[in-house]
């Protein structure tokens, strides 16, 4: 299993970052896949996920309206468009499957700032 997570950065609240995740060595079509994130001190929640062929989506509800996600089977990639970003938006985010594979790849800090 092998998940490469980047695009993260600094961003001023209300500013947008596009994550992507570049996925190899596992059965990315055919698995629902999702972004998970972790902020400091806290336990490591799911955010969006999306069917195998794209066609069924979810959001936590702190995030609806505000991101969305989406993938390219043919690149084993998949998108996370962020939009008006919030500081509790802060966290390290992750790519994995759902349910999740153990093995998590590095992730990709966003720090979003007042």
């Amino acid at each position: 299993v092998q998940l490469v997570e980047s695009g993260g950065g600094l961003v001023q609240a209300g500013g947008s970052l596009r994550l992507s995740c570049e996925a190899s060595e596992i059965p990315f079509r055919i698995r629902t896949m999702a972004w998970y994130r972790q902020a400091p001190g806290k336990q490591r929640e799911l955010v969006a996920h999306i069917s195998s062929g794209g066609g069924t989506i979810n959001y936590v509800d702190s995030v609806k309206g505000r991101f969305t996600i989406s993938r390219d089977n043919a690149k084993n990639t998949m998108y996370l468009q962020m939009n008006s970003l919030k500081p509790e938006d802060t966290a390290v985010y992750y790519c994995n499957a759902v349910p999740h594979f153990g093995h998590w790849g590095q992730g990709t800090q966003v720090t979003v700032y007042s």
